[in-house]
């Protein structure tokens, strides 16, 4: 009995993470529309302008299909923020980051 109810509490434990790390990012609620997801964006960006993502959004935004990923990415002291199509996985900005951040 003991058993079941630790293995159950792990179980819960578990899909409670998935559910949170899923949904972690500004604009989750726009990804049934993306055929391109985040974690593909993700290794375009990367790819685009090496470090570390500081920030992450899937956004309506004017460019491309009209749905990005935008992406802070930080390397040593420059921030730069590279937005990907979420249609088409096409780079559309990969600029340094401007004094007004969003």
């Amino acid at each position: 009995m003991k058993r079941t109810i630790k293995v159950a509490v792990i179980v819960a434990a578990i899909s409670s993470i998935g559910v949170l790390t899923a949904h972690a990012y500004t604009g989750h609620e726009l990804a049934r529309d993306a055929k391109v997801s985040m974690g593909q964006a993700r290794a375009i960006a990367l790819k685009a302008h090496p470090g570390k993502i500081t920030d992450e959004e899937l956004e309506k935004e004017n460019g491309g299909s009209g749905l990005r990923y935008s992406f802070d990415i930080r390397h040593g002291k420059v921030t730069q923020e590279v937005g990907v199509d979420a249609q088409t996985g096409k780079v559309l900005e990969n600029a340094p980051e401007g004094p007004n951040p969003d």
